[in-house]
């Protein structure tokens, strides 16, 4: 029985400042930010499809030197005067840890901070790294294989492609389905990538179109399911997974990335 006491979740990892090394532009929509320092030795993020959370500081906190970082409070990460930072939880396209750099590919869609950052991103300008996430492990005997998602995924099914669609993978077919918004995102992946690209409906909310699509693949239990993207498409493919296709939770792996109509994101 619970006393009453508030839940305290487990210690998250500690931040790591970096620098941005360059930015440069994927497809229209995309912006890759090479971020690295020598507060990135040691960091590990194995693939495929693990997560870091990006702290990216207002103007006044980027201006001190060091960086203060966020810390970790019970529940959250906190800065030293109890507010809550600005924090985004992204796949990295490619980590070096030679090198101590890491690619993040940010979509440009509106006017969220992490966007912005991204967009206006030099050499020089400070922010912090944090693993969040160890990413998805497939189980080699499924029957399929199914990856969704939206432009925000893309570095994560990239990397979810070349270990499922390689010569160690021994499960069965795989398949993925991308919405975009336009045909220059397609660049993102290599050409000989299995995936069914959909646009995004203009009259819709966006994920609207990728429910669509993996409502009509006909799902059967056995198949692994990732998905992410839109909050409120992945909760509605979410349910029909588990509502109308009988599939296990276990054998899914579904997040929202990021949430439609919610300024900041």
């Amino acid at each position: 029985m619970s006393d009453g006491a508030p839940r305290v979740r487990r210690a998250a990892a500690p931040f790591r400042r970096v620098e941005v090394l360059a930015a440069t532009d994927v497809t229209p929509r995309l912006r890759r930010v090479t971020v690295g320092g020598p507060e990135l030795d040691g960091l590990e993020v194995p693939p495929p499809a693990s997560a870091v959370r990006l702290y990216v500081p207002t103007a006044e906190a980027a201006a001190a030197r060091p960086l203060v970082l966020p810390t970790w409070d019970r529940n959250n990460f906190v800065l030293p005067d109890g507010t809550r930072p600005t924090l985004r939880t992204l796949t990295p396209r490619r980590v070096d840890p030679d090198r101590h750099t890491l690619d993040l590919e940010i979509v440009q869609h509106g006017d969220g901070r992490a966007s912005s950052w991204a967009a206006t991103a030099e050499p020089g300008d400070v922010a912090a790294i944090s693993v969040h996430d160890r990413g998805w492990e497939p189980d080699p005997s499924a029957d399929a294989v199914l990856l969704a998602g939206d432009e925000t995924a893309l570095p994560a099914i990239d990397q979810l492609l070349g270990l499922l669609t390689g010569g160690t993978w021994t499960g069965g077919p795989v398949r993925a389905i991308v919405e975009t918004a336009t045909d220059a995102a397609r660049a993102a992946l290599p050409d000989d990538a299995p995936v069914e690209w959909v646009d995004a409906a203009a009259d819709r909310p966006p994920g609207s179109a990728l429910v669509d699509a993996v409502k009509a693949v006909g799902v059967t239990p056995g198949t692994l399911v990732w998905a992410a993207g839109e909050a409120a498409s992945v909760q509605a493919i979410r349910r029909h997974l588990f509502d109308e296709r009988g599939i296990d939770r276990s054998d899914t792996w579904i997040r929202g990335y990021w949430k439609h109509g919610r300024r900041g994101t």
